[in-house]
C-alpha cells in the first residue's frame, strides 16, 4: 500500500511537472515524449506554414516588378501614339519634304524616347523589357512551384520601327499599328499575370492562416485546460502527501504497541 501510494505521487509530480512546463511555454507539445505523433505533424504544418509566406512574399515582389513593367509600357504607348498622329499628319499631301523632315525629327526623338526605356526601366537591377529577362519564375507556391511570366522585349526592332522614316516616300502608319498592337497585347497579358498573383497571394494568406490555426490546436496549451489540470494535480497531490503521513503515524503506532 506504501509503495503504491509512493509510485502514485511520483507519476502525479512528473505530470505537475509536465502541466507547468506546457502553462510556461505556452506549448502543449515540448518534447517529442509529449506526443511524438502531434510534433511530426505540427512540424510539417510548421514549414508548410513557412513556405506558405514565403510565396506570398514572392509574389508580391514580382507584382511590383509588373507594377515597374506596366509604368514604362504605358509611356512606349504614349510615344507610339504620337508617332501615329505624327504619321498621319505626315501624311497629308499639303506638306512640303522640309515639313516632313521636321516632323520626321520629332518621330526620332519619340524613337529615342522608347529605345531609353527598353533600356534603362530594371527592377533588383534585371531589365524588364528588352527581353533579356526571358521567362520571369514566380515560386508562389510552398514547394517553389509558380507561374511562368514571359517577360516582354520592346526594342526598336523588336516592334519595327527602327527605321520608321516619315520622310520616305513609302513609309505605313500600319507598322505603328503593328507596334502597338504588340504592345497592347503584352501590356494585357502582364496585367492578367497581375491579377493571377493577387488570387494566389489571397488563396496562400488564407491557406496559411487555416495551418496555423491547425498547427497551434495541436502544439499550442489550452490555457483553461491547463490551469483545472494543474488544480486537480495538486489536490490529488495534496491528498496523497497526507495519506503518506497517515500511513507512516499508523505504522509508527502499531511499532510502539508491539514495542509497548
Amino acid at each position: 500500500m506504501g509503495i503504491s501510494s509512493i509510485s502514485y505521487l511520483s507519476n502525479n509530480n512528473r505530470n505537475m511537472y509536465r502541466t507547468y512546463r506546457s502553462l510556461s511555454s505556452g506549448k502543449r507539445i515540448n518534447t517529442a515524449a509529449d506526443n511524438a505523433a502531434g510534433l511530426a505533424i505540427a512540424n510539417k504544418l510548421k514549414n508548410r506554414v513557412g513556405g506558405t509566406n514565403v510565396g506570398v512574399s514572392n509574389s508580391q515582389t514580382s507584382q511590383n516588378m509588373l507594377n515597374v513593367a506596366d509604368g514604362a509600357i504605358g509611356s512606349v504607348t504614349d510615344s507610339l501614339q504620337r508617332i501615329r498622329e505624327l504619321s498621319i499628319q505626315a501624311s497629308n499631301g499639303l506638306y512640303s519634304s522640309s515639313d516632313r523632315s521636321a516632323i520626321q525629327a520629332e518621330i526620332d526623338q519619340l524613337k529615342e524616347s522608347i529605345g531609353g526605356i527598353t533600356a534603362q526601366t530594371k527592377f533588383n537591377e534585371m531589365n524588364v523589357l528588352d527581353g533579356s529577362m526571358g521567362s520571369s519564375h514566380v515560386a508562389s507556391n510552398a514547394d517553389g512551384s509558380g507561374m511562368n511570366i514571359d517577360m516582354p522585349q520592346f526594342s526598336l526592332e523588336a516592334l519595327g520601327i527602327a527605321n520608321y522614316d516619315v520622310t520616305s516616300g513609302n513609309f505605313d502608319v500600319a507598322d505603328i499599328d503593328k507596334a502597338l498592337e504588340k504592345v497592347s497585347s503584352k501590356r494585357s497579358y502582364l496585367g492578367a499575370a497581375y491579377n493571377g498573383l493577387e488570387h494566389n497571394i489571397a488563396y496562400n494568406k488564407y491557406a496559411a492562416y487555416n495551418m496555423t490555426a491547425a498547427q497551434s490546436r495541436i502544439e499550442d496549451t489550452n490555457y483553461a485546460q491547463g490551469s483545472t489540470e494543474l488544480k486537480k494535480q495538486q489536490v490529488l497531490n495534496t491528498y496523497s502527501i497526507m495519506m503518506q503521513r497517515k500511513l507512516i503515524n499508523n505504522a509508527d503506532g502499531q511499532v510502539r504497541r508491539m514495542l509497548g
